[in-house]
């Protein structure tokens, strides 16, 4: 491939932008409420350290996606079922922290595998079996678009009914535990809403990427804010215009919108990680 091919991939759909956002304008809206909902998810995840949890759920919610593509379910169940079920396993014999990273690394491969298999026996169209791996922005329809923002809405009505005891358990689980707060029952909500969202992002950026909107927003927002509240809004920004960016970006071309989302995700981490060194210099020579 040539500059001029690499061009053409990237930027030859600016002449029909306004006639393709038009048809891709429920990509936007799934993308922005997912952006947000998922900076905000994400912040527990880094404060439990269970950034490799997302990526085992990831897989399992793949698994149900291909299989549910195999023969002919709706998807957006399929990766639902898949993601509750990897988030169950995970919460309930992962209570620990040794025992989390290993059962983490038995379900990657297996769901992994089985969705390997569920797409090598699909006959249809190899689009749709590439759009669970890498996202695709044309991939949410009228009648899914509802579904995708009411599951968003479950898990932000989730995460802000158990706000606190969440936040007492993930900065200090041993006086969570001491106080009363009924820690297990806490840790498996958060692990089934982390598998609603991760389900609903496997539609926008793929099941392989899916950290790019639930882990990097939320560990740029904590190099630079330290607040209760301005990690959190700050890390749901920074999911905000990844998302957003990303399919903006990707709609002028022909490529997948992943590399974008991820690529704005990571320039954003770079940007705080470098503010945020630079503030700890100060600090040290004050």
């Amino acid at each position: 491939m040539n500059w001029p091919d690499i061009a053409d991939a990237m930027f030859g759909g600016l002449a029909d932008y306004g006639d393709i956002l038009a048809l891709v304008s429920n990509s936007v809206i799934a993308g922005a409420v997912l952006g947000l909902v998922g900076g905000l998810v994400g912040v527990f995840v880094m404060q439990r350290d269970m950034a490799f949890a997302v990526h085992g759920i990831s897989e399992l919610s793949f698994a149900g996606a291909a299989f549910a593509l195999l023969v002919g379910f709706d998807v957006v169940t399929g990766s639902i079922v898949g993601s509750l079920v990897a988030a169950a396993i995970i919460g309930v014999l992962g209570a620990r922290a040794r025992d989390r990273n290993s059962i983490i690394g038995v379900l990657m491969p297996f769901g992994l595998g089985l969705g390997i298999l569920f797409l090598s026996l699909y006959d249809g169209r190899s689009a749709n079996r590439f759009s669970l791996l890498t996202g695709q922005i044309v991939s949410v329809q009228s009648g899914q678009l509802g579904w995708l923002i009411a599951i968003s809405a479950v898990v932000l009505l989730g995460i802000l009914l158990i706000w606190r005891p969440l936040r007492f358990d993930s900065l200090d689980p041993q006086s969570a535990a001491a106080r009363g707060v009924p820690t297990t029952a806490v840790s498996l909500a958060f692990m089934l809403l982390l598998g609603l969202i991760v389900a609903v992002s496997v539609h926008i950026i793929g099941a392989l990427l899916v950290m790019a909107l639930l882990v990097t927003p939320a560990a740029a927002a904590m190099r630079v804010a330290t607040g209760p509240i301005a990690v959190p809004v700050l890390a749901a920004v920074f999911g905000f215009v990844s998302a957003v960016g990303g399919i903006l970006l990707a709609i002028a071309g022909t490529l997948p919108v992943s590399p974008y989302i991820t690529t704005i995700s990571f320039l954003i981490y770079l940007v705080c990680r470098g503010v945020g060194s630079r503030r700890d210099r100060v600090t040290r020579a004050a």
